[in-house]
């Protein structure tokens, strides 16, 4: 399946470099552009893209207003992949937290931003790296941790592993346990923290303390 993607980005030059390196892939195509978060939305009614690739400052409505009227307000919203210049960006906390499923720099590598779009359509993986882990840590006991008291030791087991962004194959490695166990088990942790995706999950996890970017 080729997977479409809306990128959403005040500046032209960027918007136009990210669309040559994304159609130049084979199972990735740019579907629309957008210079605003209300252009995004609107585009993404129109388009229904599978995944945006969302700039976080934006003149008017920004990404994070964006992606939470997104999440809100279409039906099966697309996967969300937040872009932007600062590692320490707490906007992109806040975008993590309204749903979004992924965060990039836009210093980033070419290989390395394609491979964060497939990472998140395939959506078995997390970007969420160090210093986003350090925003949301902390928050750490900001939130009732009880939903994660009703986890599984294995439950428990996984979740850590998601939080370290690891892929549904890498647990099972790491866990000597069946790949589609592993999906059994991260299906259970979301229903149980009534997380929408692993994202939401993890960030429960951090905003409880029951992870910290220590371990």
């Amino acid at each position: 399946m080729t997977v479409g993607v809306l990128i959403a980005d005040d500046e032209p030059l960027i918007r136009a470099g990210l669309r040559v390196l994304i159609d130049a892939e084979p199972d990735l195509t740019v579907v629309g552009e957008a210079a605003d978060g209300a252009e995004a939305l609107s585009r993404t009614r129109a388009l229904r893209p599978h995944l945006i690739l969302m700039d976080v400052r934006m003149p008017g409505v920004d990404g994070l207003q964006a992606t939470s009227a997104i999440i809100a307000r279409v039906p099966e919203p697309p996967k969300i992949v937040v872009i932007t210049t600062f590692e320490n960006d707490e906007h992109v906390f806040a975008a993590l937290q309204a749903g979004a499923s992924g965060f990039l720099l836009k210093r980033a590598r070419p290989d390395e931003l394609l491979q964060a779009l497939r990472t998140v359509a395939h959506g078995d993986s997390l970007l969420f790296p160090a210093s986003v882990r350090r925003l949301a840590a902390a928050f750490g006991n900001r939130r009732d941790g009880t939903a994660l008291r009703s986890l599984t030791g294995r439950e428990a087991d996984v979740l850590r592993l998601i939080g370290e962004g690891r892929s549904n194959a890498e647990i099972a490695e790491r866990l000597f346990i069946g790949v589609e166990t592993v999906k059994t088990h991260v299906g259970n942790v979301l229903t149980k923290l009534g997380a929408r995706d692993r994202v939401q999950a993890v960030i429960i996890a951090y905003e409880s303390g029951f992870i910290s970017p220590n371990r």
